[in-house]
């Protein structure tokens, strides 16, 4: 299941997962003052497992733009303020491979990107991850760059399609119903 982050208890558990994975891969950490959402993604017992972020993004000014060259694709020009960034995708290590946690991560972010009238989302993705999405899931991104280092990891510029999957939600068998996103259920720590 899907939860927004809707008060500080959430946004602790979601820091506390994210963060999590991140140092347990070597990341540096960047929290983001501005978001547009935040979700935590849940298994069957209702323990927060999982994260995403979806941020603004902005051509002239985004930190991403020092990275790869996002504000020159002529789909980002064209989708001026209908473009958002999405980070934070994680899941515990322990939770990696069993059920639904992934499809329920790209779930928050197709949904998202409907109800903020995104187009596109940008993002630096891991290559393996990249593969996984594009052969297991069919999610339509487009590369924008070679893979490079940055912050302790090699990755990959990306261009996700959003309005492609939320205009054609039958497409896409992995994509959970936006009523699955809960916003009354009780969150609990990971284990």
């Amino acid at each position: 299941m899907i939860k927004r982050v809707e008060n500080e208890l959430e946004l602790a558990m979601f820091n506390g997962i994210w963060t999590t994975v991140w140092r347990e891969k070597g990341y540096e950490l960047e929290f983001a003052e501005h978001v547009l959402d935040r979700f935590v993604v849940m298994n069957e017992e209702g323990y927060c497992v999982g994260t995403s972020e979806i941020k603004p993004y902005d051509r002239d000014s985004s930190p991403l733009n020092e990275i790869a060259p996002f504000r020159d694709h002529p789909k980002v020009i064209a989708s001026e303020g209908r473009v958002a960034e999405i980070d934070k995708i994680a899941i515990l290590g322990s939770y990696r491979g069993k059920g639904n946690m992934l499809p329920w991560i790209l779930s928050s972010a197709v949904y998202s990107a409907e109800q903020h009238d995104m187009d596109y989302f940008v993002s630096l993705l891991e290559p393996v991850f990249l593969r996984a999405l594009k052969i297991s899931f069919k999610v339509p991104v487009e590369r924008l760059g070679e893979r490079l280092f940055y912050k302790g990891d090699y990755v990959v510029p990306v261009l996700f399609d959003m309005s492609a999957m939320y205009l054609n939600k039958q497409r896409y068998e992995w994509l959970s119903n936006p009523e699955a996103i809960n916003t009354t259920i009780e969150v609990k720590a990971g284990s």
